[in-house]
């Protein structure tokens, strides 16, 4: 068995995917399932998969017609395809059926994480749901079929550092951001997938912002080019680190980008402006989130 990064004194790679979805789930496994094994032969730790890497649907019937439990088939294979590379994989935005699906017949737009051992680390429900209407532009309303999650996830400790899990339309809420970073983060993920209008104005400043505020590295897959006959998503999946740099970045396409975590740079960041510490709870309360412990 090969030494881990940390051990051998190397700074830990991480693989950020970037894929163009369709309703095709059998196309979406096999585009990703190479990109996680050329990453996997790069020596990445970490790949990270964007919001509807499993499929992105026509219409919300067809949405809610393809979707799985966690315990379904297609994590099944994820599953195998991470013990196989060893390696973890970031999967946000899994059109998950819940236990509820009986009964409500909606699903969760689920971030689920694996170990390299194939195991769910954990899986966080997207809790901010994308309701927008841009006349002429971009019409969506995922609360039309998607229940919204209920709770953020304590940071996750990996072997790039303490993850800490949201979904795309999530990176428009700081709070979020906030309440992790609080809670011990260190690397902050936005899986997406944006449209051209919103992403052209606000991808990359949002992302920027949210790595300079919460003094994070931000990690962000995307879905790229056409997924269908009526959506085009943004792409620039990206990796800003700690001071707002960004530091990879995907062309156009399907594809990966890579960037190592280096944890120290992040703590001498932290330590050289400290604004963690200069906060004014007494002024404008604290941003924390149930269940997480400062």
């Amino acid at each position: 068995m090969s030494p881990s990064p940390a051990m051998a004194g190397l700074k830990p790679l991480v693989a950020v995917g970037q894929v163009t979805s369709t309703p095709d789930k059998e196309l979406n496994f096999a585009a990703c399932a190479g990109l996680v094994r050329e990453a996997a032969g790069r020596g990445a730790a970490i790949v990270f998969l964007p919001e509807g890497f499993d499929y992105i649907g026509r219409d919300a019937a067809q949405t809610l017609s393809l979707a799985e439990g966690l315990d379904g088939d297609l994590m099944g294979r994820y599953a195998h395809l991470a013990r196989d590379c060893g390696v973890w994989l970031s999967l946000g935005g899994f059109h998950e059926r819940g236990q509820d699906w009986p009964v409500t017949r909606r699903i969760y737009n689920c971030h689920a994480l694996l170990d390299p051992a194939g195991r769910l680390v954990a899986a966080y429900r997207k809790t901010h749901l994308c309701d927008v209407e841009l006349e002429g532009r971009v019409t969506m309303k995922e609360s039309g079929f998607t229940n919204p999650g209920t709770e953020i996830l304590a940071p996750v400790s990996t072997p790039a550092g303490k993850l800490g899990l949201s979904i795309c339309y999530d990176l428009r809420f700081p709070e979020i951001s906030l309440a992790l970073r609080r809670a011990g983060a260190e690397i902050l993920t936005y899986p997406s997938a944006f449209t051209v209008p919103t992403g052209s104005a606000h991808w990359e400043v949002l992302l920027r912002a949210r790595a300079i505020e919460s003094q994070c590295y931000v990690v962000a897959a995307a879905q790229s080019g056409k997924n269908h006959e009526s959506r085009t998503s943004y792409g620039h999946s990206l990796v800003v680190d700690p001071w707002g740099a960004v530091v990879a970045q995907c062309r156009e396409g399907p594809g990966l980008c890579y960037a190592e975590i280096d944890l120290d740079y992040l703590h001498r960041v932290r330590r050289e402006m400290p604004v963690q510490g200069h906060r004014r709870p007494d002024l404008y309360g604290t941003v924390a989130a149930a269940g997480l412990a400062p």
